[in-house]
């Protein structure tokens, strides 16, 4: 899917993207990896520019475009700087859109627009020190007035969110969503986490001590909330990982020109030519199916595999390509002159959050075998 076959709204809102993420996101990332800073300031910026709900309607204070928009902006953001693309693309996926699908009038009027423009951020906590992958094994609770306690782990944007989409046990002990408002009596940050990569993003541990909330949907339906928002959440994972790699491009190409060997650009070399060939054959194929995958959800058509799909490929590939980009670079590539061992640190978690590829694996491998997958006859 080449880029003539975007319309123009989501060409102007790629270009967009990549304007911003050139000129006031790019050179400050490595500074914002090493002081492991989370840049607030860009999110604002982004609010103004309408990125920060691209693909909410306008009425509720977003751009009002489609998700192939959306998912382009974050593919551009995270060429620069991965940590602001999953800000982003959680605030958007995880936070916002699920308000948007399954809150009350008075619940989006409220909730939504703010979000929307980027004046406050959104996080989602589903994610237990016991449950992980297998999330119906959560033990946060939420009392009959809607009071919750429990722990959550591994929560983008945790320390930093004005709203959060909190999945709990209720009295029932069927799991509910809840929206959780800060400030909040009980919430407390337990820990930010020492990660690998990202380290401009903010991965926090909160506790809940009868935090005060609202449910979200009807009581109940919070797995299906959950599990919904996932299917959309890792298309953006996909673009994320696409950027990443496209990054790690971009950067060994300009490298095998400018370098020097033997006398003659690396570039020259059969073995560099193949790996970039690979390279930029793999990024175009993870990009055709994170294409594929945002197109179905804006048609509301189901994308559960398509996007299992997309983030299991494109996760794989980050992974991998920012590898050779390194090895095109050879001594250069790890040090920190330059910016390929970031995105090799970056490109890491694409396999791991919003579901493991061994997840997507399973999603994709249930699809294709039905009751047999299971065991069953």
């Amino acid at each position: 899917m080449s880029l003539h076959e975007l319309t123009d709204e989501q060409r102007a809102i790629r270009a967009l993207a990549r304007d911003v993420a050139e000129r006031e996101i790019a050179p400050h990332a490595a500074a914002w990896d090493r002081e492991h800073r989370f840049p607030t300031e860009v999110f604002t910026r982004l609010g103004e520019l309408g990125l920060m709900g691209a693909c909410v309607p306008v009425e509720h204070g977003g751009a009002g475009a489609d998700f192939l928009a959306y998912v382009l902006a974050i593919e551009e953001l995270a060429r620069a700087d991965a940590g602001v693309a999953v800000t982003v693309a959680v605030h958007t996926s995880a936070a916002t859109l699920p308000l948007l699908a399954h809150g009350s009038d008075e619940q989006i009027a409220r909730l939504v627009p703010p979000l929307a423009q980027g004046h406050e951020l959104g996080a989602f906590a589903l994610t237990e020190p016991e449950a992980g992958s297998d999330a119906g094994a959560i033990r946060t609770r939420a009392d009959a007035e809607h009071r919750i306690a429990g722990t959550k782990q591994f929560i983008t944007t945790g320390s930093h969110a004005h709203t959060l989409l909190v999945f709990a046990k209720d009295p029932d002990d069927r799991i509910s969503a809840y929206v959780v408002r800060r400030p909040a009596a009980g919430l407390t940050v337990i820990r930010e986490e020492e990660k690998l990569g990202l380290n401009s993003s903010s991965t926090a541990a909160l506790a809940f001590d009868a935090v005060p909330a609202e449910r979200l949907g009807p009581p109940g339906a919070g797995m299906r909330i959950a599990l919904s928002t996932l299917d959309g959440g890792r298309i953006g994972i996909a673009a994320q990982a696409v950027g990443i790699a496209q990054a790690a491009l971009d950067t060994a190409t300009a490298y095998a020109r400018e370098r020097h060997a033997f006398g003659r650009p690396i570039g020259a070399q059969g073995q560099i030519q193949q790996k970039l060939a690979d390279m930029q054959t793999e990024i175009e194929a993870a990009r055709a199916l994170t294409w594929r995958a945002a197109r179905l959800k804006q048609a509301g058509r189901p994308h559960t595999v398509e996007g299992a799909q997309a983030k299991l490929l494109a996760s794989r590939v980050a992974r991998h390509h920012t590898g050779e980009a390194i090895q095109i670079l050879g001594g250069y590539g790890y040090t920190r002159d330059y910016p390929v061992e970031r995105y090799y640190r970056d490109a890491k978690v694409t396999e791991i959050y919003e579901g493991t590829s061994e997840i997507q694996r399973l999603v994709i491998a249930r699809a294709l075998l039905g009751d047999a997958a299971r065991g069953e006859a």
